[in-house]
């Protein structure tokens, strides 16, 4: 591949999320806006949005050889990871998968969800609009996501407050993958 500077990435990235099963936007449409009925922009992010992967690997061991044959893949786990610079109580209720929120006048309030650890959690889809080469858009979707790290709201004279966090990717089914990329090319 010859070398260019056009395929040099930079700039930020817009994240949505939507219900688990959203309907996704075509491939065709990488540069358009998710679909409003379907996708609700999460608003300001600090510090990057990352689509993170990794993999787990158990090697083959021979007599014959001090060098690896061959290995296996044995995981495979996909996060999104992001700062929410808009510390809101609608922001709050996706870091931790769901809640109660109730207003009236002059209020707004926001109860954790109290389940037991044979309740289904409530999973959610991620849209993460960002660059791809030569200045064209790149998609990624996470088909099934859940906020897996805790959070902390911390309050400080002079640092903004902010909401971290780290949704992890999960298996769908054996048809549909977990994860989908797609860049525009024209």
């Amino acid at each position: 591949m010859a070398q260019s500077a056009t395929n040099l990435i930079a700039g930020p990235a817009l994240l949505s999320t939507g219900a688990f099963g959203a309907t996704e936007p075509a491939d065709t449409a990488v540069n358009a806006t998710p679909a409003a009925s379907a996708w609700t922009e999460v608003g300001f992010t600090q510090d990057g949005v990352k689509l993170v992967g990794d993999q787990a690997w158990m090697e083959f061991e021979v007599d014959q050889t001090n060098t690896t044959p061959e290995r296996r893949q044995t995981k495979q786990d996909w996060t999104v990871e992001t700062t929410l610079a808009e510390a809101t109580l609608e922001n709050l209720t996706l870091t931790m998968n769901g809640g109660t929120t109730a207003s009236g006048a002059g209020f707004k309030s926001w109860e954790p969800v109290e389940t037991t650890s044979a309740t289904q959690p409530t999973y959610k889809a991620l849209i993460m609009d960002g660059y791809a080469p030569q200045q064209f858009r790149r998609r990624a979707i996470v088909r099934k996501a859940l906020s897996t790290d805790g959070f902390e709201v911390a309050y400080v004279k002079d640092k903004q407050t902010v909401l971290s966090v780290k949704w992890a990717a999960h298996w769908v089914s054996s048809s549909i993958r977990a994860v989908h990329v797609v860049d525009q090319t024209s």
